[in-house]
């Protein structure tokens, strides 16, 4: 869940994964300049985005549903950050200390 006073820009640094618009993005990212690129197949079509860093910073959190609302040359578009599972090896250490 992310808190009020969380911005987009901070909530994509702790995230893994992004859905826009109900799609999945195999790839997203910031560049040097922070304009944030997400890619994504839909079928057999590639679509990309990309987001300057003022649309980033002015995407608003939609509580209810639990995603960003964010307004690029596109039109607007639904973000939903993710995070994912991940496993912990500190059994493997104990185990091979044992």
């Amino acid at each position: 869940m992310t808190a009020p006073t969380d911005t987009l820009l901070a909530t994509l640094e702790h995230c893994d994964m992004v859905e826009i618009d109900g799609l999945h993005a195999f790839e997203f990212s910031l560049d040097e300049d922070d304009n944030l690129h997400i890619e994504c197949l839909d079928g057999r079509v590639s679509k990309h985005w990309e987001f300057t860093p003022a649309e980033v910073e002015t995407a608003t959190f939609d509580p209810g549903l639990q995603s960003w609302l964010i307004t690029g040359s596109s039109g607007e578009h639904r973000l939903v950050c993710m995070t994912a599972f991940r496993g912990d090896d500190d059994e493997e250490e104990a185990n091979e200390d044992a």
